[in-house]
């Protein structure tokens, strides 16, 4: 007779997917003595790869872990991402798909976390790791290598990868992937394939792996010679400018800026992450810097012999691709956790986190002050812009059509510190960010390092799930909306009251103003009809929106006039269930627009062509792309 083996003292034996549910469920964050959990809740959608591993796992602890179905998976990552920045970096939730095209669906929104630094787990099912059978249904068939599944496209986008072929490689893998998560400097999408077989499989886990585990988020002081060189460089500067990025936002160093600010005077420009560092009316903030920035910022900019970017990373539209920092001698000094983006642009290095960093040099700094001289000036030019806002969300003809920006100035009027605005493609960033008045530091969610179109409606979802007592703004513009409307579902299912606003101007206005600027004359960005006849004509498609978003379950508002904007806008803000406003806008050829980029971004153009409209845009490139320089 066998005797049935005796399991090993301090174990449990469950599947590997019942180990790795029950784990996530006991680990948690610590910041500044607030604990939170990590893993809030998991999304998923099921099929062949995951329904019988992390599906029965979540049935098996749905007490422990809460769970969220999504409509597309890469939507699932963007909700996540919502919740992640909202909950600044502390706390984020996990994805979970079926293999083959749920897990490459994951692609693009790991790609968008990784770029803006924010944590989220995918959970992506794998082909079995024993092959009973090959190939099996959904499975990559590689010549040259047996071990690559269509979830290797997931490396590259993700800080941290492992294929769990075993059940006890669950343990070191899991634990990587929660000391990536938690990692202020290494952070964001974090992949642990799932082997379909290996879900299921069962082993004995020491009781250890599920106790509670916190994860210190660090605050790393500054070393005390960089420390003293960041002072001297700011006594030294007579024109120096705050850039502040993200990562002000994610180590919560928002009253920290603004006591440096108070004390130095050294006025705040922000990038489109690091906006709402400072308060509008702060004034220290001059506003949005960079291709979609303000006057203001951008002539502090070109004037300015140091640069104090703290939390930033300098993308191309920050720097207005290497031509806005043009004083001669400009420095740049940089305060950043990440010493791979404290070295950019040749800067002197403050590597710390945010608050600290600006906590130490505040006090290293203290009685220091700019000349009253530039403050003033800086003052005056503020208010000149702010007279340039006013005309640009001005709206006193009820009964006309809006522009974009007159919706953004009636939205100006009605929202509180309370309500968060997200939009992340179109024209509405650089709208936003030249000219939205920023009253609380979470307000101020624009995704603008991948500007992923369709992140708008899921992120908001992510955003209520985070912070249920806040009214959350969905701003998406028709081609945005057509992306990837169908989380809207979600909404519904979910009872997120969550405002989505539809601004409906029939074609890709952002991208067609920019073709036309390069030589591209608007080609393929316009909206094509065909004709009965086979003939095809530009212009507004047979399609109707709002009805579109009123079938998949939400109460739609249609705004015809301004005035029906500012009652529909209203009723929006106050409603306890989701709401679209949807609204036709005007163009700004007809009215007073927004004030146009106050610099310049590279697109190359065609170096030779035979059409007027690109030999003159390569003109205008040559004559830009000569003033840009390289911070040695």
């Amino acid at each position: 007779m066998t005797e049935t083996p005796t399991r090993p003292a301090g174990t449990i034996r469950l599947t590997t997917a019942q180990a790795l549910v029950r784990f996530l469920s006991r680990q948690y964050t610590e910041r500044d003595g607030t604990r939170q959990r990590l893993i809030g809740a998991t999304w998923g959608i099921f099929g062949h790869g995951n329904v019988a591993g992390i599906g029965q796992a979540l049935v098996e602890y749905a007490d422990e872990m809460p769970f969220h179905q999504g409509r597309n998976e890469q939507a699932m990552v963007h909700a996540a991402v919502g919740y992640a920045r909202q909950r600044g970096r502390l706390a984020t939730h996990a994805v979970t798909t079926s293999i083959g095209p749920g897990a490459t669906n994951l692609v693009t929104g790991a790609a968008l976390a990784t770029v803006n630094r924010l944590p989220v787990l995918l959970l992506p099912g794998d082909t079995f790791a024993t092959r009973p059978a090959d190939p099996v249904l959904q499975q990559l068939e590689v010549p040259y290598a047996g071990d690559v599944s269509v979830n290797d496209c997931l490396r590259p986008v993700s800080k941290y990868f492992d294929r769990v072929t075993r059940p006890e490689a669950l343990i070191p893998a899991a634990l990587a992937a929660m000391r990536v998560l938690t990692d202020p400097v290494e952070t964001g999408a974090v992949t642990l394939a799932l082997p379909q077989d290996v879900q299921a499989e069962a082993y004995d886990w020491p009781e250890e792996f599920f106790a509670e585990r916190t994860w210190t988020v660090r605050r790393p002081a500054p070393d005390p010679r960089e420390l003293a060189a960041a002072a001297a460089a700011v006594r030294d500067a007579r024109r120096p400018l705050v850039v502040a990025g993200g990562g002000v936002h994610h180590s919560a160093a928002e009253d920290a800026l603004r006591e440096f600010a108070d004390a130095t005077r050294i006025p705040v420009a922000a990038t489109q992450a690091g906006k709402g560092s400072l308060r509008h009316d702060h004034p220290a903030d001059v506003g949005g810097i960079g291709h979609t920035g303000t006057a203001t910022a951008d002539e502090l900019a070109r004037t300015a012999d140091l640069v104090i970017g703290v939390g930033t990373r300098y993308s191309d539209f920050t720097t207005a691709s290497g031509t806005l920092f043009e004083a001669t001698g400009v420095r740049f000094l940089n305060l950043n956790i990440a010493p791979f983006d404290g070295h950019k642009m040749a800067g002197t290095t403050l590597i710390a986190d945010a608050r600290a960093g600006l906590e130490a040099l505040t006090q290293a700094l203290r009685g220091h002050r700019v000349e009253p001289a530039y403050a003033v000036e800086y003052g005056d030019d503020k208010e000149r812009w702010e007279q340039r806002v006013d005309a640009a969300f001005a709206a006193d003809e009820p009964d006309v059509r809006p522009t974009q920006t007159q919706v953004l100035g009636v939205l100006d009027e009605l929202v509180t510190d309370e309500d968060v605005l997200i939009n992340a493609a179109g024209s509405l960033p650089g709208d936003l960010h030249k000219l939205w008045r920023a009253r609380s530091p979470r307000q101020y969610h624009v995704e603008y390092g991948y500007s992923c179109m369709g992140y708008e409606i899921p992120a908001a979802i992510g955003v209520a799930l985070a912070a249920p007592e806040r009214p959350v703004w969905a701003l998406v513009g028709d081609g945005t909306y057509l992306m990837n409307p169908t989380e809207i579902v979600t909404a519904v299912q979910e009872n997120l009251p969550i405002k989505v606003v539809i601004l409906q101007n029939h074609g890709y206005a952002s991208i067609g103003g920019l073709s036309e600027s390069v030589g591209g004359e608007r080609f393929g960005t316009a909206y094509r009809f065909r004709a009965p006849d086979g003939s095809y004509t530009e212009g507004p498609l047979p399609v109707d929106l709002a009805a579109n978003a009123a079938s998949l379950g939400m109460r739609v508002l249609r705004a015809k006039t301004i005035r029906d904007l500012r009652e529909a806008l209203r009723e929006a803000r106050d409603a306890d269930r989701p709401t679209c406003v949807y609204v036709e806008t005007e163009t700004a050829d007809t009215v007073s627009g927004p004030p146009p980029a106050q610099a310049w971004w590279d697109v190359p153009v065609a170096e030779t062509a035979t059409r007027v409209s690109a030999v003159k845009a390569r003109e205008e490139y040559d004559r830009h792309v000569t003033a840009r320089r390289r911070h040695l």
